[in-house]
């Protein structure tokens, strides 16, 4: 949606950039991409604007609660950029919270090539996202967010506020180690909750225990205690979006939008259609209860019915079915991304097989409006209800109901 004024035309669109910054004894790496959200609208961002302030005046925008971590979503020149340009975001063992700025807007602030009004919009921080501070020129700032480098009123940032930082922020503990256990007690001896590979991400719930070696995280078997020496530290924020990436999710999430409303239409058409057909018995039969079969000698029902009710339920049924990497086999074996997209595809909707790509998909909501259905992203699961998801977990569990909130959320993406 776009409001118009005399001076400057402002879209209502909310978005971060998710940065991942890792903490090391030697230095640090960082992943950037872009974050997306539902609309009401979609229109393309404005390249150009003027006028005495800056910020979006359109009260029913809302922003992005939630950030994306993303493991190599970008091509390794745009990585290296995005690592180079933040470096001075990074949280080292010692430092505060308070050498970060925290954007406080309405909705948005531009940013600008020049520290001038009538200058080129470069791009758009929205409120709570992060920023380095590299520069100052009068009432102006120069700031680093995500791939944006540029401009911004001073009146937009707020600085020195740790609590306000960490507030906005989210510690993370990913698995240095080969693999590492989460013991229910932080003590010698404690009960494995569960065994989880290099690579795995935790929430951080207290990494302050005193005169401890031990961190509290949740994990998916709920909260428990890892070695700190087995993992490595990270602060999540939320960051700017450039322009050109706005206009990107814009156009892709009104593509899905789109997508979404012609898979609804025709499941919509299907079900009246097996309505009619009720005259027949045999046909009411086929059409509403068919069956098929795998080579373990289960049986499955085909989709019934449209909607995310619907899609919760016909995903359901493969629980305990094998977990295998890069598969897209709801029988004899798929990954995380290949359960969603294999669903979905039984409901018309065509999905990428890439979790990265899944979490821009259809629109965003939030994490306490999900509904069966959903996508939940930190890899990728479908939401059933009651707090749970139905996902492809591991190669040791495979197809599985988890607490939803066992890890970060993301993003939760809505298709119908």
């Amino acid at each position: 949606m776009i409001i118009e004024s005399k001076h400057v035309r402002y879209i209502a669109a909310v978005a971060c950039t998710g940065l991942a910054i890792s903490v090391g004894a030697t230095g640090m790496t960082a992943n950037a991409a872009t974050k997306s959200t539902g609309l009401s609208g979609v229109t393309a961002m404005t390249t150009t604007a003027s006028s005495d302030e800056d910020k979006a005046v359109d009260e029913g925008a809302s922003t992005a609660g939630v950030t994306l971590l993303v493991g190599n979503a970008l091509a390794d020149d745009a990585t290296a950029t995005v690592a180079a340009n933040s470096a001075s975001l990074v949280q080292t063992a010692n430092a505060s919270y308070e050498d970060v700025a925290i954007a406080q807007v309405e909705s948005y602030a531009n940013i600008r090539a020049l520290p001038d009004e009538n200058s080129e919009v470069v791009g758009m921080i929205y409120n709570n996202c992060a920023a380095s501070i590299i520069d100052t020129q009068g009432d102006w700032y120069k700031i680093v967010s995500g791939n944006v480098t540029g401009f911004i009123k001073k009146e937009f940032l707020v600085i020195g506020n740790a609590d306000l930082a960490r507030s906005v922020s989210q510690r993370q503990a990913t698995v240095s180690a080969a693999a590492i256990d989460v013991f229910d007690q932080p003590t010698d001896g404690a009960n494995s909750i569960g065994k989880f590979p290099q690579g795995e991400v935790f929430t951080v719930v207290d990494e302050n225990i005193k005169e401890s070696d031990w961190i509290k995280v949740t994990c998916e078997n709920g909260d428990g205690f890892v070695v700190r020496s087995g993992v490595t530290l990270s602060t999540k924020y939320n960051l700017a979006e450039t322009v050109a990436e706005a206009n990107a999710r814009l156009a892709q999430e009104e593509a899905m939008r789109q997508a979404a409303a012609e898979a609804q239409m025709k499941q919509f058409l299907k079900a009246a259609q097996a309505s009619q057909s009720k005259s027949s018995s045999s046909k009411s039969s086929s059409s509403s209860s068919s069956s098929r079969s795998s080579g373990s000698g289960r049986s499955y029902s085909s989709p019934s019915g449209a909607g995310g009710s619907a899609v919760a339920a016909y995903a359901s049924q493969f629980i305990g079915n094998p977990y295998v990497y890069g598969g897209s086999s709801l029988t004899n074996g798929t990954d995380c991304s290949g359960f969603v997209m294999s669903v979905y595809a039984q409901f018309g909707v065509s999905l990428p097989h890439s979790s990265w790509s899944q979490q821009n998909c259809g629109y965003s909501v939030g994490t306490g409006d999900m509904q069966p259905g959903d996508i939940v992203c930190y890899h990728v699961g479908i939401y059933v209800g009651d707090g749970q998801i139905v996902h492809a977990s591991n190669e040791r569990d495979g197809i599985k109901v988890s607490n939803a909130n066992y890890r970060s959320i993301a993003d939760v993406r809505r298709i119908y």
